[in-house]
């Protein structure tokens, strides 16, 4: 599901490979993948929440905790577990990118760098072995006008 794809798009595109891994298309669940299609950044699950109250105050926080692991499980949403137990979700299926994680507000940044594919697929050679995937957040926090920028 790549980012140029509209959020229809996508909801479709999830709701079939929901029902194509054995997940019924409930109504909370519907306005579930609503969200998650729309979702431009990387919610935890309070934010997620909030928002899909927002469209449907009856779905609790436990059914989206249910639905969410579920999702996961499916591999349609991918859950990333940052310092102290922190997760944020974002839909899989997109390019593939790393991630720079804010360890103070736990706001994750996206980014793609092919010195740094070239440079993981050079140190698995060097070894003897070829990359077949990576995950990869690095931690990071707001320089300051006092920080040294060399």
């Amino acid at each position: 599901m790549e980012p140029n794809q509209s959020a229809p798009d996508q909801k479709e595109i999830v709701e079939t490979i929901c029902r194509a891994k054995g997940l019924r298309i409930t109504g909370p669940r519907r306005i579930i993948i609503s969200v998650i299609s729309e979702m431009a950044d990387y919610p935890d699950m309070v934010e997620l929440h909030q928002r899909i109250q927002a469209l449907n105050r009856r779905i609790s926080l436990s059914t989206v905790y249910r639905n969410l692991r579920q999702l996961v499980e499916a591999g349609i949403v991918i859950r990333h577990t940052l310092e102290h137990g922190r997760s944020r979700y974002e839909l899989a299926g997109r390019q593939h990118h790393d991630h720079l994680v804010d360890h103070k507000t736990g706001k994750l940044i996206e980014f793609h760098s092919p010195e740094l594919e070239t440079l993981l697929d050079n140190l698995a050679a060097q070894h003897g072995y070829k990359v077949v995937g990576h995950r990869l957040q690095v931690y990071v926090e707001a320089a300051t006008a006092a920080d040294p920028q060399d």
